[in-house]
């Protein structure tokens, strides 16, 4: 690419990559690409916010009951992690799905635990 105010070329810049007006990056160096904004399937799966997808998956499934609690917690973490990544970047979608997987994660991270506490009191208290 060609710069009009230094009158250089700048082989390993993408034209759309430079901001009009915007000073000619060092050689070697690329401006970031602008993100587009996103759409609505991008709100309905968050695919730029893997955690919050991810944590919404584990909190839905953490339903089940043999492996509940280990999806559960996972989920709430996950959760955190994702609703912290909106909160950096707010253009990126995903708080819906993050605030389900830590309602979700915390609720059956409590219920199995409960239900596996309970049931290994009888079991090692013995007859």
């Amino acid at each position: 690419m060609y710069c009009y105010q230094c009158q250089r070329w700048y082989a390993n810049v993408a034209p759309q990559a430079v901001p009009p007006g915007a000073p000619p990056p060092p050689p070697g160096q690329w401006y970031p690409q602008p993100q587009p904004a996103p759409g609505a399937m991008d709100r309905l799966i968050p695919t730029r916010n893997p955690n919050a997808l991810v944590a919404y998956y584990l909190g839905v499934f953490s339903l089940l009951p043999c492996i509940g609690f280990f999806l559960a917690v996972p989920a709430l973490i996950l959760g955190i992690k994702g609703l912290a990544y909106v909160r950096r970047y707010p253009e990126v979608p995903g708080v819906v799905h993050a605030w389900v997987g830590i309602v979700l994660g915390a609720i059956f991270t409590l219920v199995w635990g409960a239900a596996i506490v309970l049931g290994a009191v009888p079991f090692f208290m013995g007859p």
